[in-house]
């Protein structure tokens, strides 16, 4: 038990590690493709990644579960980005970055009452409204906050949406697959939802595109480590920790592109994004239940 947990921590701590760095590939790649175009060709490498480590099938599922793997396409790979990324067309980034970093409260309130886990606690309200004032810190340092109804009700449908899936996933999960199937089939159905986005956002073939090397090399990071690997390490933490210890690891988003930022782009960090940072990883650490790890979970 205490293994499986320390595995958790450490599979969800890994995965947002790798998140984190997305943005630089992802804001390479905007100078030639458009998101949803982004979006579908790592999810399509993904999915060849995921087929190729596993040829393997999941048989003889019901409609309740393929509901379920609908739904996680649905909301974890369509929608949460699709949302995310028309929200950065609409309001500032760093909005986005305070906005979407409630996901760990909307996960919280959807797993109590959709799998009947306890409730919210002080520690983690507490934990999270330290985390929040951190991610305060780091998003709006040295810049001004305005504020946009719509983009940031999208960024806010985002959160949501990815609180869903980190739900859905924690009941596939309890189905007792190998994670990198059920991975793999959530992929397939994203895919799916994913096909009209590509004809209202008027997207390309352009296969020229790839013969460019920094193209291909981000959308292969983007596809085999972001999506495949980081997809499939993050379901397993959902299925040993649960939805709401693994969605807490989502407050270390913007400490790990600030630090991507000044190791990669050579970007300045000031004081004030330093103590942010530690805000918000002490955020983190208030959030989390660390008994289990010590032997007091039962």
């Amino acid at each position: 038990m205490e293994h499986s947990r320390a595995l958790g921590h450490a599979l969800a701590f890994g995965t947002v590690a790798v998140w984190g760095t997305t943005f630089i590939s992802t804001k390479v790649l905007l100078t030639g493709f458009q998101p949803v175009e982004i979006l579908f060709i790592r999810f399509i490498l993904g999915l060849l990644a995921l087929f190729l480590a596993c040829p393997r099938r999941i048989r003889g599922t019901t409609w309740r579960q393929e509901l379920l793997f609908a739904g996680a396409g649905l909301t974890g790979v369509c929608l949460y980005y699709l949302l995310e990324n028309i929200a950065l067309t609409c309001t500032l980034a760093s909005n986005v970055g305070v906005v979407i970093s409630v996901i760990p409260f909307f996960t919280a309130v959807l797993a109590h009452l959709v799998l009947k886990e306890k409730r919210p606690g002080g520690r983690f309200l507490l934990g999270f409204a330290v985390a929040m004032a951190g991610i305060f810190l780091i998003s709006f340092n040295g810049a001004r906050m305005e504020l946009n109804p719509l983009g940031d009700l999208l960024t806010l449908l985002a959160a949501l949406m990815w609180a869903c899936y980190v739900i859905l996933t924690r009941k596939l999960g309890a189905e007792g697959w190998p994670t990198i199937l059920v991975t793999r089939r959530i992929f397939f159905y994203g895919l799916l939802w994913m096909i009209p986005a590509l004809f209202l956002f008027d997207c390309r073939l352009g296969l020229e595109r790839l013969a460019n090397p920094l193209y291909l090399g981000n959308l292969l990071f983007l596809g085999l480590g972001a999506s495949a690997l980081g997809f499939v390490t993050w379901n397993q933490a959902v299925k040993l920790l649960g939805p709401v210890p693994t969605s807490v690891y989502t407050y270390m988003t913007p400490v790990v592109t600030m630090t991507a930022s000044v190791l990669i782009l050579h970007e300045r960090v000031t004081p004030l994004a330093l103590l942010g940072a530690g805000l918000t990883m002490a955020g983190l650490l208030l959030s989390q239940d660390w008994t289990a790890l010590k032997g007091g979970a039962k």
